[in-house]
């Protein structure tokens, strides 16, 4: 049976955010400073920025 998933929940944690390629840490931003290159990770400045994934991969 599937678990049943609220529309706040899905906002808090996947809507706007964004993980570090380099180090792993989440940041939320906005994805057209993404795409320009204007959003950076706090932890090692990096700029290689991707969404969180929704569903873990088994």
């Amino acid at each position: 049976m599937p678990k049943q998933k609220f529309a706040e929940a899905e906002n808090r944690l996947f809507h706007r955010m964004f993980i570090c390629m380099k180090c792993g840490s989440k940041l939320r931003t906005d994805l057209s400073k993404v795409k320009t290159g204007k959003s950076k990770c706090r932890n090692c400045k990096s700029k290689q920025l991707r969404a969180i994934h929704k569903e873990h991969k088994v």
